[in-house]
């Protein structure tokens, strides 16, 4: 059994917060008890070959020029996923996963995979652990973010996979979430939270390094919501995976059986308290 794992890193050598998070992601799965492949698509980021290859894991690595994105374009989710489906539809892996570079994979993840008694689906992990400034916050509070996804499906569902997001385009930060959700639903994918067996730590990197704020964040989230309306339009998919937010992907991935007290106490959060605040806000304002 195998696993292909999709991610891509920051420069090395530029911070070194964001160095010692990405080592961290990779020492953690490199650790995991399986066979794991990195699905590694790069866009001229400084240092990350050898960095990939100090660290001797199984890869399958292709650099994007960024001479080929749209001008001031860092990176796209999009291009790294078709990598993906290609490198998994032309081999024989039983997992197909995406991660960001900058959290700790759970070491008990695919002992918690075997249970599930499913032939396909989408298993995630929510909510993060978040550590901020080296300060660990509660693992039940609902912060925004679905950092491990992992796809359990056939290569013909792969290629079903590849087919639908041809109507899809992603670059930089942001929606790249709501898209795979989305995508699930399209596979017709039963969604799984494992947050009850498992844990994914999350830091919060260093994005001054990169020229990166919280405007930059917003500017390119409202862009890619563009392109995941047109990839929700031509699927048949509901607006409100662009629109909704978190208040729509935690409706979509809720299931009774993936309960337990503290994911109890993030929906009761996320809802009522979340959602009454942003509504005051709003009338006060």
């Amino acid at each position: 059994m195998s696993a292909l794992w999709i991610v891509s890193f920051r420069p090395l050598g530029k911070s070194k917060i964001n160095d010692f998070y990405q080592n961290m992601f990779i020492d953690s799965l490199i650790s995991v008890d399986y066979d794991i492949t990195l699905s590694l698509t790069q866009f001229d980021e400084e240092n990350v070959p050898n960095f990939i290859d100090n660290k001797h894991i199984k890869k399958n690595y292709k650099n994007v020029s960024k001479k080929n994105l749209p001008i001031n374009k860092k990176y796209s989710n999009k291009i790294m996923l078709n990598n993906a489906l290609d490198q998994f539809i032309n081999n024989k892996y039983e997992y197909l996963i995406y991660s960001t570079a900058d959290i700790i994979v759970p070491s008990r993840l695919f002992e918690v995979l075997s249970k599930i008694k499913l032939r396909e689906y989408c298993a995630i992990v929510y909510p993060n652990t978040h550590i901020t400034n080296g300060i660990i916050k509660n693992n039940f509070w609902p912060h925004f973010g679905i950092d491990l996804i992992v796809f359990k499906i056939s290569k013909k569902k792969a290629i079903n996979f590849r087919e639908i997001i041809s109507s899809y385009n992603q670059y930089d930060w942001g929606i790249t979430e709501n898209f795979y959700i989305a995508a699930s639903d399209a596979l017709n994918l039963k969604k799984i939270n494992m947050f009850k067996d498992l844990n994914v730590i999350k830091f919060d990197n260093d994005f001054q390094a990169f020229d990166e704020n919280r405007n930059t964040q917003e500017n390119s989230w409202k862009e890619n919501q563009k392109y995941l309306l047109n990839f929700l339009e031509k699927n048949n998919l509901s607006k409100l995976y662009a629109y909704g937010s978190y208040y729509y992907l935690l409706f979509k991935i809720f299931n009774l059986r993936d309960l337990n007290f503290k994911l109890f106490l993030s929906y009761i959060i996320f809802y009522p308290y979340n959602l009454y605040k942003k509504l005051l806000k709003k009338l006060l304002n």
